[in-house]
């Protein structure tokens, strides 16, 4: 095969936003197209079964195609969709998630429900770590380059929500030409339901007392919550502000605090559309006992506790099982036990005694393999699953479907528009 395919037309869209074409009997996988595009294209590599390639030139752009939001799309590593009509997104994660789950489970197509589509397609990050880099030209503050480590200045992010852009900005001038610009390889941003903004920045300075003063007095007055992490091995330091953002669940209100170092969904308008699923999933045959895995600061916990007559909630990270206790108690919901630990385990030795009901697990993107396996044995009567990894969703689902279970239903959910990622809730019962 050549170096470069001359004329090749993007049939469809895989998982990762790539866009599919074929040539000379090999599927050819190129980021940054539509279907219906033709294309000139640069191999970058090549398998035995498939090849991968990069745009050289558009010959031919598809009907679908319109202008990206961003200035720096197709070079920053985030976003890999702001070319297509949001609907058009929406659209081919429901096909892709789809058939993930038809084609490699062989689940029933009419389980596998509609798509919520996010009420916000710009503007809806409430959580994002820029990267940071001290050059001639000054202190940059982006995102890496696609498949780089090259950080690319981004003065304004569309996906970002408005506060967090305009913190970024605010910080850079507190840093730019500064002793410690070249010290700060990153800060985390979040903004919470009540618009407030915490900073995380993190700092590599042998003195970082000093860094902290100089904070101190530069934020004064801004109304932003900050903090500098010295080492990822210790807490944050608190410079000022709130120690807690907040964010608002459930009907009535729940009011969830977390705190630095800890997990919120980035889309919180869909993170509420996700806990309402569940609820409504759950309340016309209410679980007595519930073991919640991977359950952070109590975000699916509490609201589905107050259908339960009890709940357990499990997290590895401490300073989260804190939170969840402290969030409990303000939101009086007393029939909880938030146990710090890792969740495997957890369902062997919380389901020994009395059945568990309802487990429910939300874990990382690598999925929840051995845990499945300890499910299988413990035999909870139902399981709802979110994640946000199709394929480690179906590597962990396949051994719940061939292990007495049946999917009741699944459902995505775009939490992140103008990407490929796809959110997912999927309801299980003992069959």
């Amino acid at each position: 095969m050549a170096d470069y395919i001359d004329d090749l037309l993007i049939e469809s869209l895989a998982y990762g936003g790539s866009g599919i074409g074929h040539h000379d009997g090999k599927v050819v996988f190129v980021p940054l197209t539509a279907p219906g595009d033709r294309v000139r294209c640069r191999i970058s590599r090549q398998k035995k079964r498939f090849v991968e390639a990069q745009v050289e030139h558009l010959l031919g752009p598809s009907d679908a195609r319109i202008s990206p939001a961003c200035p720096v799309f197709g070079k920053c590593g985030g976003c890999q969709w702001q070319h297509l009509p949001y609907s058009e997104q929406c659209a081919w994660k429901e096909r892709i998630f789809k058939d993930f789950l038809v084609r490699k489970l062989g689940v029933a197509p009419e389980s596998v429900l509609p798509i919520v589509p996010s009420p916000q397609q710009w503007g809806y990050r409430s959580r994002v770590q820029f990267k940071c880099v001290n050059t001639s030209n000054g202190f940059q503050v982006g995102f890496y380059r696609r498949s780089s480590h090259h950080v690319i200045p981004v003065p304004n992010c569309p996906i970002v929500h408005p506060a967090i852009n305009h913190a970024k900005n605010l910080i850079c001038t507190w840093i730019s030409n500064t002793k410690w610009a070249k010290r700060v390889p990153q800060i985390d941003l979040a903004v919470d339901d009540q618009d407030r903004v915490r900073a995380v920045i993190h700092s590599l300075a042998s003195n970082v007392d000093d860094f902290v003063d100089h904070l101190c007095q530069q934020a004064a007055g801004s109304g932003l919550a900050v903090f500098v992490q010295p080492d990822r091995k210790v807490a944050p330091l608190h410079v000022c502000g709130p120690l807690e953002l907040i964010v608002e669940v459930d009907t009535p209100v729940l009011r969830l605090g977390y705190g630095p170092g800890g997990f919120a969904q980035i889309n919180l308008p869909q993170n509420r559309a996700m806990i309402r699923e569940v609820v409504g999933a759950l309340i016309s045959d209410p679980p007595s006992r519930v073991l919640d895995l991977f359950c952070g600061m109590g975000n699916f916990s509490l609201p589905v506790a107050r259908l339960a007559q009890e709940l357990i909630g499990v997290e590895a990270y401490p300073q989260s099982i804190e939170m969840a206790r402290l969030n409990a108690r303000l939101n009086e919901v007393v029939n909880v036990d938030f146990i710090a630990r890792e969740a495997f385990g957890a369902a062997t030795l919380y389901g020994s005694d009395l059945p568990l009901d309802l487990v429910m697990l939300d874990p990382p993107r690598s999925g929840a393999y051995d845990v499945v396996r300890e499910l299988v044995a413990v035999r909870p009567a139902k399981i709802v699953y979110v994640s946000c990894d199709p394929p480690t969703l179906v590597r962990d689902l396949q051994i719940l479907l061939t292990s007495g279970y049946r999917l009741i239903w699944s459902r995505p959910f775009d939490l992140f528009p103008q990407t490929h990622h796809t959110e997912s809730i999927t309801l299980l019962e003992r069959g």
